[in-house]
């Protein structure tokens, strides 16, 4: 017997109050990191949300992430970053959307880890070239992946902390990219006729529990030590990427 809370396919009020309370938990941890919430928060929506659904859906609660978290540190954002990866994020979709059911993920995967790592222990390797440049190419090839694996945040997270001089820049450009690529990705889901209008109740309490994380987690970002951060993000993107390249090793059956 199929259950339907607030008229949302398979979702009971258990299931409803725990999607809304691990999106509280995550933002939070998200605000204070820059990285790591948009993953965990994927992985457990995949417990319970169809997978045919799963990536517009999670979308938009991260978008939603994003725009409260970006409103909250507006002052601290690099906007030269803006621009170019919007224009790169735009060329990534359109590339994206016509294979978006077609493309394996275990190589995507295993490339985005490898990627993570080198970017996070070599942070000179982030700052090659000219700023406009890199984040143009980095919102095309980061926006083309998201469309298949939506939680692609780590991959920004070091290319931001190598050109950011504290925290809070780190935090509220990276919130503000992500934003872009969410809005972009949401154009091409609802051009390839994706429906997920069930999930607004869903969607909506997300959102409003994620606002409140952002807010805590703001309070808390503040009082962190910039040696402290900066640590805590390496270690915190090394087993991310660990986990991306565990993940594609599982997907192509080497384990």
């Amino acid at each position: 017997m199929e259950t339907e809370f607030l008229g949302i396919p398979n979702i009971d009020g258990l299931i409803f109050t725990g999607l809304v309370l691990v999106s509280f938990c995550t933002a939070f941890f998200g605000m204070i990191t820059g990285a790591g919430g948009g993953p965990v928060l994927l992985a457990l929506m995949a417990m319970v949300i169809p997978p045919t659904v799963l990536v517009p859906v999670h979308t938009v609660v991260q978008l939603g992430v994003g725009s409260s978290r970006s409103f909250l540190l507006w002052r601290f954002i690099l906007w030269p970053t803006m621009l170019p990866f919007l224009v790169g994020s735009i060329i990534g979709a359109a590339m994206a959307a016509p294979i978006f059911v077609n493309l394996p993920t275990a190589a995507l995967q295993g490339i985005v880890g490898l990627f993570i790592l080198l970017v996070a222990w070599m942070p000179e390797f982030g700052r090659i070239g000219p700023e406009k440049g890199r984040f143009a190419l980095l919102g095309c090839g980061m926006t083309f992946l998201a469309m298949f694996v939506s939680s692609t945040g780590s991959l920004l997270a070091p290319f931001v902390a190598s050109v950011s001089p504290d925290r809070r820049n780190y935090s509220s450009t990276t919130a503000s990219l992500m934003s872009m690529a969410h809005i972009i990705k949401l154009v091409a889901f609802g051009l390839m006729g994706f429906s997920i209008g069930a999930y607004l109740p869903l969607m909506a309490a997300m959102v409003a529990t994620a606002t409140l994380g952002n807010w805590l987690g703001r309070k808390v970002l503040f009082k962190l030590r910039e040696d402290v951060f900066r640590m805590f993000l390496k270690i915190l993107l090394t087993a991310l990427a660990l986990r991306l390249l565990w993940a594609a090793a599982r997907t192509a059956g080497l384990i």
